[in-house]
């Protein structure tokens, strides 16, 4: 299997392959063209989507400290008197695929255009919390560069909460306390982030995914588009830069220390909150707006016995170079579970249930393919498809792990007892990670492919992993096949294990349906532990509901085994057409991504962001919500 995994990779991360270029037409074509070789009906479905095209940005040091003079202009069109910092990675000899001309400048995709100058402020992670305590500190950020380093949360929202604070620009940083040198060697002597490094990726906080110009319909080439201006996408320039390059910022600053010791980098010395009047930042960033096509690729494998139900397995195949570990290393698993699927479908014992194997286009800029094929089929979804399995940049090392939809965590569990591990092929998976016979599975959030199944369409669903390599080139020019084999490893022992889960999975979701008892399960424990949050009288109705919860789970129980019409029936009163407050394209009133983070995993969302807000009006409401998903369920069991 290892040698199939390899030839995979190579065929996949032969050239970059960003969404809309040329390399992404070629990756698709690829793709197809394996499905179809392996026997699958193959759709290649195109859409139409707002995809920004880079142009190469500016960040320079203008003004310093008197005793850190600027060295003379290196780069190209520096002027003298300004340090121009690097925006793209160093080309190393040892990795011939460096200086393949398609690989580009780091950028963030969405970023505002504008040419500013500023003094410095350093956000620490520049979440919602950091902002705040700058606020409670007494620090202006009006007309400020903010200096935030990656970690936290997503970076989209980094920028969000600088725009609000009234700053004119973002620098986003990778840290070397925390994927650098601190870490261990750097690459290419090991795995971690050299100082050249650098974190691509979108900063589109939208409240919703896929094209921002087309919410809640597909993106079809004549679709009646919103203004981009009108959209609410980021306004700030916004620029990522390797740690090599924040470190010339950082160790020209002069001003406030740190009020928390927590905010600390690895950088040499203090971290300190300001840069002082002698310190200015000039950040350039122009991109042009852009309508661009891609695809998903949508290969079927029909069920043997199909009783109408669907599972599907999905991993995006756009990347911002090469993509070997980010999605490759997720894609060679879909593309050789295919081929496993299909060879066991020729001799007679392939799924029972029809099975979809889908490759999703450009992911990277806002889950954007699997949200237009999804919102075009969402109504099929809701009716027959009882599982999704996603597998973005899943073999990152040996040791296995799983974020699933608790309707489907005893699945996951019982599938996870015929699996060798990785780590010990001769125990299992369940065995060698279980814990006082349970193995731990996390909460879905957002960031990837799974969250318009989960999030919108309400297809219960898993995110399958596999870590523990030494190192990151993640969204950087050094994500390329020979960093991935040196430090993954070349014998694809992860993506092995992934693959044999994967096939698994879909063997057994061919005849077993989801458990319904488990949702209800998850509110009732969600309910009591946020009800120590609540004020009394809402504490009482949110015990009262988790009681509530926990009668339907035993009577759903009781009932089993139920059939796949009335699971789905089931599955889909969590449902509400009007969405999450604020966040209407999020219907899933069990599960969605973290409203402030963007990848974390918010159960009952709903009252989660009211507490966050301290809001008891919407604590009520979202209450009354949860009242209504249990009287939908109880109508769907047939009792009064």
């Amino acid at each position: 299997m290892a040698a199939r995994l390899a030839a995979w990779h190579d065929l996949l991360a032969a050239e970059p392959h960003m969404a809309g270029t040329p390399g992404d037409a070629k990756v698709i074509e690829s793709i197809a063209t394996s499905f179809r070789e392996l026997g699958l009906e193959v759709e290649v479905h195109p859409f139409w989507a707002y995809l920004p095209r880079p142009r190469e940005p500016i960040v320079e040091i203008v003004a310093t400290p008197a005793d850190l003079p600027l060295a003379e202009p290196a780069a190209p069109g520096a002027r003298r008197g300004v340090m121009r910092l690097a925006v793209r990675e160093e080309n190393l000899a040892i990795d011939p695929q460096l200086a393949h001309a398609g690989l580009t400048f780091a950028w963030n995709a969405y970023s505002g255009r504008g040419d500013v100058t500023g003094e410095v402020v350093y956000v620490n992670h520049g979440t919602r919390a950091d902002f705040a305590k700058l606020r409670e500190q007494g620090i202006d950020l009006k007309g400020k560069v903010c200096l935030a380093r990656y970690g936290g949360n997503f970076r989209g929202y980094k920028a969000k909460f600088a725009e609000e604070a009234g700053a004119v620009a973002l620098i986003i940083f990778t840290d070397p306390g925390d994927s650098g040198p601190a870490k261990g060697a750097t690459w290419p002597d090991g795995g971690w982030a050299n100082a050249s490094c650098i974190q691509r990726g979108s900063i589109n906080t939208l409240p919703y995914s896929g094209d921002p110009l087309t919410p809640g319909r597909e993106a079809t080439e004549h679709a009646e588009r919103l203004d981009p201006a009108a959209v609410g996408l980021p306004t700030i320039p916004v620029q990522p830069i390797g740690w090599g390059a924040a470190r010339e910022i950082v160790r020209r600053m002069r001003g406030a220390p740190l009020f928390d010791p927590s905010w600390a980098t690895g950088f040499e010395g203090p971290t300190l909150l300001t840069g002082g009047p002698e310190l200015r930042v000039r950040v350039s960033v122009a991109h042009e707006p852009a309508v661009v096509r891609s695809a998903n690729v949508i290969a079927r494998l029909p069920g043997r016995a199909s009783d109408g139900g669907l599972v599907i397995v999905g991993c995006h195949h756009d990347a911002w170079g090469f993509g070997a570990a980010d999605p490759l290393a997720g894609t060679i698993v879909l593309m050789e579970a295919a081929r496993e699927c299909a060879a066991q479908a020729k001799a007679g014992r392939g799924p029972t249930r029809d099975t979809l194997f889908c490759a999703w286009g450009a992911e990277e800029f806002g889950i954007v393919g699997s949200t237009e094929w999804v919102e075009r089929e969402r109504a099929m979804l809701q009716e027959r498809c009882v599982g999704y399995i996603n597998l973005d940049m899943a073999a990152m090392g040996v040791n296995f792990g799983a974020s699933v939809s608790p309707s489907l965590r005893g699945i996951v569990a019982d599938v996870a007892k015929q699996v060798p591990s990785a780590v010990d092929p001769s125990r299992s998976i369940f065995e060698l990670g279980a814990k006082d016979g349970v193995l731990a599975l996390g909460d879905l959030g957002g960031g990837s492919d799974h969250q318009p199944f989960l999030c919108h369409a309400g297809v219960p669903s898993i995110g399958l992993s596999a870590g523990g390599s030494q190192g990151t080139s993640y969204h950087s020019n050094y994500d390329t096949l020979l960093w991935y084999r040196r430090t993954v490893g070349a014998d694809y022992a992860g993506a092995s294990m992934l693959t044999r889960m994967t096939v698994a999975l879909v063997d057994v979701l061919g005849t077993r349906n989801p458990e319904p008892w488990r949702d209800s399960h998850a509110a009732a424990a969600a309910l009591r532990s946020r009800a120590v949050r609540l004020d009394p009288d809402a504490a009482t109705r949110a015990s009262a509901l988790a009681d509530r919860f926990e009668a339907l789970a035993r009577s759903m129980e009781a009932r089993a085994p139920i059939d796949r019409v009335q699971v789905q029936a089931l599955q889909q009163c969590w449902i509400d057409p009007s969405g999450l407050p604020g966040r209407p394209w999020f219907r899933n009133m069990l599960a969605s991504s973290d409203r402030d983070s963007g990848y974390g995993a918010w159960m009952l969302p709903g009252l989660e962001a009211a507490i966050a807000d301290s809001d008891p009006v919407a604590t009520l409401a979202a209450l009354d919500q949860l009242g209504e998903v249990a009287g939908r369920v109880e109508a769907a069991l047939g009792r009064p």
